[in-house]
């Protein structure tokens, strides 16, 4: 099988992540996966929910959405319509469940740290792009709170990261986009940490049901995806 961007079947899109990318945010970032652009703001705040007073626990948590031209045609901002889809409010809790996995909320003390996820362009994966690139920006944001003593120990225990995977003409394929994610007959995304296990799996059959052994094939590969997603985290909070 051919795919349409010319990619093996288990090779990721080019993947870059720009930290620092705006001014006032404690974490910002900017991160592409291919052709799908998202800014992601990590933002710090000392309050809590009101569910979390008095527990001595911080909160993590996640806004996502779309840019009106994002898309090839405008779409209407949400705010107009005076409420948000579905689909959003699926997306940012999933990534703020996503970010919490790794984090020792007791750590953080009585404050929230919101990432805000904004999809400037979208070709296929960008709840995934933004689950990756929310991570760098939190750690940029934790390590303001480490540099300015306001918490004493790092609450980050972990590394999280996002990709997803399909099955396209019976092939088992890495890291959708568009072309492929508007034709695939299962389309499947996957959470995972550092150690290789899983923190969300998301998956459907859109045309043909999957099998087993489909199913076994694009968590090894997502797998693999997810660990080189992983190292260009490190990389970027090296630089």
């Amino acid at each position: 099988m051919s795919r349409p961007s010319g990619r093996a079947p288990d090779e990721l899109r080019p993947i870059s992540i720009h930290r620092n990318y705006t001014k006032y945010a404690e974490g910002s970032v900017l991160i592409s996966y291919g052709d799908t652009k998202l800014l992601c703001s990590a933002s710090i705040e000392d309050k809590i929910p009101g569910f979390l007073r008095g527990s001595d626990r911080g909160w993590v948590t996640a806004e996502y959405g779309m840019l009106p031209r994002a898309t090839g045609t405008r779409t209407f901002r949400e705010a107009v319509r005076g409420k948000q889809s579905g689909r959003t409010l699926e997306i940012q809790r999933l990534i703020g469940r996503s970010l919490r996995a790794i984090m020792d909320l007791r750590k953080l003390g009585e404050r929230t740290i919101t990432v805000d996820c904004d999809v400037l362009q979208a070709d296929g994966g960008t709840r995934t792009a933004a689950i990756t690139g929310a991570y760098v920006a939190l750690v940029d944001a934790v390590s303001f709170l480490l540099e300015v003593q306001r918490i004493k120990e790092n609450p980050i225990i972990g590394q999280v990261a996002s990709v997803s995977t399909g099955v396209c003409d019976d092939q088992v394929v890495l890291d959708l986009d568009y072309a492929e994610d508007s034709t695939a007959h299962t389309d499947m995304n996957f959470v995972m940490n550092e150690s290789g296990n899983f923190i969300e799996v998301q998956g459907t059959a859109e045309g043909d049901a999957f099998s087993l052994r489909q199913l076994v094939e694009m968590s090894e590969v997502a797998e693999r995806g997810i660990r080189q997603l992983l190292e260009h985290q490190r990389q970027s909070l090296a630089a």
